[in-house]
């Protein structure tokens, strides 16, 4: 059965449903959803039952690309700061040194171990150097797992924000294997080329986002998760058509914005919640699709070499050599280097050497594929007993409900209290959005001359308003009370 457009509607449609259903079943036994989702692509495709020819690496490395800027701009927007400030400086060192030493020490085995160059040896290991957000997010997220010592916000800080340096590394590796000519020194330049702009420009575009969100006033509210999306693509394509890191450009800017008071934060929110779990199953599905298990069974026994050699060496090695700087106990560390989750972000790096028509690229493509499945069904399956075994884990009872949990949730406020805009009030003529109130804090009501006013964040304050303002503390009022008894200069 090939695709066309006539079928393809119909076929997805009920390769999401099957995929659903599979994800629905497999989380009981402690399977992680995303190797499902594989797994029904594969049957699908031209060797399995569905029969469904589909062998375009051009239109996969499409999709990829807007599934990974779906999952990072969620995940970035799930990200709090005031969670990640602590764990900043680990995440980062995690998610550049630690992602080089990963590379470089995988590629040498590679090299030892196979045929391949030495070129494209590392090319292989910078394919898999990175963990993979839609694996890491949706495991910890799905499982709801609890753990000690900020190391949950570590480790989804690391799988966000290490992909664009393992996208850099493959970049640079697959131009030193097309062209023999250049330098491994001429490739510096490019990876902080890369970096920095796609660092700097991340956090401006946020900036420059919140104002858009915030000042355009659309007619309805569901329009606002469009505007989103519409300047999540913008800082992708900006960030990357003048030299920068587009992935790490999301990602920043979606940290940015998730930290900050939104027009209807709660409904952009929900809204990428559900677009980055598509995002994520149509990946899945579509890398599916396109591997031929024919390919993979002659190299099973390389590919199961390199992917324990990943877990077991490469992965801790890189862990424990970047961590040396930083005080953290021995439990921690192994268990960090245990959630080097691969799932589908390095098959889609796969789809470059294809692409570039380089001599080994379907062997390195079969090869990622196996270590991206090994990796799922080893650790993913895994990640909750580990937690147990090392002692890192947080009972269920003892968990603490996030900010993003009772946006999601609408749980209700605790307290409540009432306040008179005075005459003299530095805030009487500001727009809600612009308050600084505490972010657990919601005004609720507004009581105008005898009138009721249901608020959002363009409605503009006047004197003698009586707000009703919802919290889930009352030390939030004391704050408050103290930022409207401040008067107009």
């Amino acid at each position: 059965m090939s695709l066309s457009t006539e079928n393809i509607l119909l076929i997805g449609s009920i390769l999401l449903f099957i995929s659903l259903i599979a994800g629905k079943t497999s989380y009981r036994f402690g399977v992680p959803t995303l190797l499902f989702f594989l797994a029904v692509g594969m049957l699908a495709g031209s060797e399995g039952l569905g029969g469904i020819q589909f062998d375009d690496p051009k239109i996969a490395q499409f999709i990829g690309i807007v599934a990974l800027n779906f999952i990072l701009f969620s995940g970035g927007l799930d990200t709090s700061w005031k969670a990640v400030k602590p764990i900043a400086a680990q995440g980062f060192v995690l998610s550049t040194i630690g992602v080089m030493l990963t590379a470089g020490t995988l590629g040498l085995f590679v090299y030892w171990l196979t045929d391949l160059t030495i070129y494209e040896s590392l090319l292989l290991g910078s394919i898999v150097s990175s963990t993979d957000a839609a694996a890491v997010f949706s495991i910890l997220r799905s499982k709801s797992m609890a753990l000690k010592e900020n190391l949950r916000p570590l480790l989804e800080f690391e799988s966000g924000s290490n992909d664009p340096t393992a996208y850099v590394l493959v970049i640079i590796f697959l131009s030193l294997v097309v062209n023999q000519d250049q330098s491994v020194a001429s490739m510096i330049p490019v990876f902080f080329k890369q970096m920095i702009l796609g660092g700097i420009l991340g956090l401006g575009f946020g900036k420059l986002g919140k104002i858009v969100i915030n000042r355009i006033r659309l007619d309805f509210e569901g329009l606002y998760p469009v505007l989103a999306i519409t300047l999540m693509f913008f800082v992708f394509s900006a960030t990357d058509f003048v030299g920068g890191n587009g992935f790490l450009a999301v990602y920043v800017s979606a940290i940015y914005l998730g930290n900050q008071e939104l027009i209807h934060k709660n409904t952009i929110l929900k809204m990428f919640d559900g677009l980055a779990w598509l995002m994520q199953i149509i990946l899945f599905l579509t890398l599916g699709l396109l591997v031929f298990p024919s390919e993979i069974i002659p190299i099973m026994g390389v590919g199961l070499l390199i992917s324990m050699f990943l877990i077991l060496v490469a992965r801790p090695v890189s862990v424990f050599l970047s961590l040396i700087p930083f005080k953290m106990n021995l439990r921690r560390r192994f268990y960090i280097s245990w959630v080097g989750l691969r799932g589908a972000v390095p098959i889609v790096f796969a789809t470059y050497p294809l692409l570039a028509g380089i001599e080994k690229a379907d062997m390195i493509f079969s090869i990622v594929f196996f270590i991206s499945l090994t990796s799922v069904l080893i650790q993913g399956t895994s990640l909750s007993v580990v937690a147990k075994w090392l002692k890192v884990a947080i009972p269920a009872e003892e968990k603490n409900i996030t900010e993003k949990d009772k946006l999601l949730l609408n749980l209700p406020k605790s307290f409540k209290n009432e306040v008179v805009i005075s005459q003299n009030s530095a805030i009487a003529g500001k727009k809600i959005v612009d308050l600084e109130f505490p972010n657990s804090t919601t005004i609720a009501l507004i009581e105008r001359n005898s009138n009721f006013i249901n608020p959002d964040g363009f409605t503009k304050l006047e004197a003698n308003d009586k707000l009703t303002i919802l919290s889930d503390s009352s030390d939030d009022f004391s704050k408050i009370n103290d930022y409207l008894s401040q008067s107009k200069n």
